[in-house]
């Protein structure tokens, strides 16, 4: 048996593991800057009509064009931080009068630019078929952002 070369062999394995773990601890202590989401409470959530230049439109799918409604998702957005939250998007679901899905299979509705500290207004321009009986019924409307701008 050749113990040099074993005694070099397992020197580099206790190398590797003495640096991982000075790697490991070093990054527990000082952890990275995260782009963390924040989470933005959306409140007083209502909708209405679109005034008549934005009301033009249609739900295509598929390849298949049908009539749509246009209408302006309005509410409040309060940024408990003191930063400003940038590229938040909006979730939420969205049913009929009949109590179905507007929105099948989609919870992001949209996004808001920038949401200063402090509670601010929000708008957000949806389309749904013209074939779905109203009033339409908002509900778990939340948005999440960023710190920093992430989309240019």
């Amino acid at each position: 048996m050749n113990f040099s070369r074993l005694r070099i062999q397992y020197s580099g394995l206790l190398k590797v593991i003495f640096i991982s773990c000075v790697i490991g601890f070093l990054s527990w202590v000082f952890p990275p800057s995260a782009r963390a989401l924040t989470q933005i409470k959306l409140s007083d959530v209502s909708y209405h009509e679109c005034p008549q230049e934005l009301a033009q439109g249609a739900v295509t799918s598929g390849g298949t064009t049908m009539a749509a409604n246009c209408f302006i998702v309005t509410g409040k957005a309060q940024n408990g931080t003191n930063k400003t939250v940038y590229d938040a998007d909006i979730f939420g679901r969205i049913y009929d009068a009949n109590n179905d899905s507007v929105m099948q299979n989609r919870t992001r509705l949209g996004s808001i630019e920038e949401i200063p500290p402090g509670v601010s207004d929000f708008e957000l321009r949806i389309s749904v078929p013209a074939n779905q009986p109203l009033p339409l019924k908002l509900k778990q409307f939340k948005a999440a952002g960023f710190g920093a701008a992430v989309r240019k």
